[in-house]
């Protein structure tokens, strides 16, 4: 099959590393790449989030399926223009989309659908906000209502740094203040035709910057999976998931449904295990990063078939993906001063070492090739990945791999996964 995958990062390193697993071979390309896809497969110099010149790209070179990766496309209507041509998609429409791309539509849907959430109220202007704040108390969950590339969500004790937020983000458009949820979280991705949905391995993410969940958000700083203390909580990892799909995945996709804005591609439930149950923090429309660099490793039924029968609407019917019985982690490293201005254009050595560790892959997320050096280009650089029989060889795997990585400034937790193992 020849496909195309849209996007740069680490997310999209790691699809294309899952189809090449497979046979027979695929014919894959990037738009637009980085250093690390461009080493594996061919990189096309296409602005993903313009729909009609990747709709053209498509048509002209007979691309058999379009992978989208990040969300600016989605919102962009790259997948409508796509289908127009009659082209394999794996992402929705524009319309669906806002299921990410305005947390104001995903908090409808899902108090139409009857999903279970946290309370929220949308502010704007810093009067309502005061309001809202309250209303709420600390610690306050401030969100930006639209895309803000995993910087619109603040959660503090500090009522100066929320107000702070909110003002920032006033200026793009409303906000979100939610009610504070505590507990454990979990990221499920779940694949939906529009109609069914099918359930891939749940996942935990590390959003803030430092060690013990100090410091700012960011876009994600490690992952591990499969999960299991879910046993405890639910019985087993099978009957949490089913859970998930009666309660929250199928509801979404057939309120979707009802409203003429089918949701095909796939369905990120961003959960948190609070005393009262299971509650949504928040849907995104695509893979997430860097659950996916977890999640897709352990994965031994073929991608590309998923992707296929998902963006085809043939989802219906079929058994739940094959995992493997490995676990996975991924260790994400950050260039100096990520979150706020991260400094890039560094050389980065020692990749070659890492990777004859056993079980360890590299997802290449903000790199270059300049003057024959790879150089970081972004905030977060690299996703260190290691499969291990258990969560305690992993971990070794993974550390052992990036204290072969250099790059000057670079910070990563040390704790990732250290719970489990």
């Amino acid at each position: 099959m020849k496909i195309l995958v849209l996007g740069s990062g680490a997310r999209e390193h790691a699809i294309i590393t899952a189809l090449l697993r497979e046979e027979p071979r695929h014919l894959i390309e990037a738009a637009p790449g980085n250093a690390g896809i461009a080493a594996d497969v061919s990189v096309v110099p296409l602005d993903p989030n313009d729909p009609v010149t990747v709709a053209d790209y498509a048509t002209l070179n007979n691309v058999e399926l379009v992978v989208i990766g990040p969300e600016a496309p989605l919102v962009a209507g790259v997948a409508d223009a796509l289908r127009t041509r009659g082209i394999a998609v794996f992402g929705p429409d524009k319309a669906a989309a806002a299921l990410e791309g305005s947390k104001t539509f995903a908090k409808r849907i899902m108090d139409d659908a009857g999903v279970p959430t946290g309370r929220a109220v949308r502010a704007g202007n810093l009067v309502e906000v005061e309001a809202a704040l309250t209303e709420f108390g600390a610690p306050y969950v401030v969100k930006a209502d639209g895309l803000a590339a995993g910087k619109g969500v603040l959660v503090t004790d500090d009522h100066a740094a929320a107000i702070a937020h909110a003002t920032y983000w006033l200026e793009h458009g409303s906000i979100l203040i939610e009610e504070f949820l505590d507990g454990q979280e979990i990221s499920l991705f779940l694949l939906s035709d529009g109609h069914a949905v099918l359930p891939l391995s749940p996942a935990q993410d590390y959003k803030r910057l430092g060690n013990n969940d100090a410091g700012p958000n960011t876009g994600g700083m490690g992952a591990y999976s499969p999960l299991p203390w879910l046993d405890a909580e639910f019985g087993s990892e099978r009957l949490f998931v089913q859970e998930i799909i009666d309660t929250v995945a199928l509801p979404t996709v057939r309120q979707l449904e009802h409203d003429g804005t089918p949701f095909v591609g796939l369905l990120y439930c961003g959960l948190i295990l609070t005393r009262q149950g299971i509650r949504v923090i928040e849907f995104n429309a695509r893979f997430g990063d860097p659950e996916t660099q977890v999640v897709l490793p352990r994965l031994v039924t073929p991608l590309s078939d998923l992707l296929f029968a998902t963006a085809t609407g043939a989802l219906d019917d079929r058994e739940w993906p094959e995992f493997s019985t490995d676990v996975a982690v991924t260790v994400v490293l950050a260039s100096e001063n990520y979150p706020e201005t991260p400094l890039t254009g560094r050389p980065i050595t020692g990749l070659d070492t890492a990777l004859e560790v056993p079980g360890v892959t590299i997802a290449h997320a903000a790199t270059a090739v300049r003057d024959d050096t790879l150089v970081s280009t972004g905030g977060r650089v690299l996703s260190v990945v290691a499969v291990g029989s258990s969560f305690a060889e992993a971990r070794e795997r993974a550390y052992d791999a990036l204290d072969h990585v250099s790059l000057e400034g670079a910070q990563f937790r040390t704790d990732i996964a250290a719970r489990v193992a």
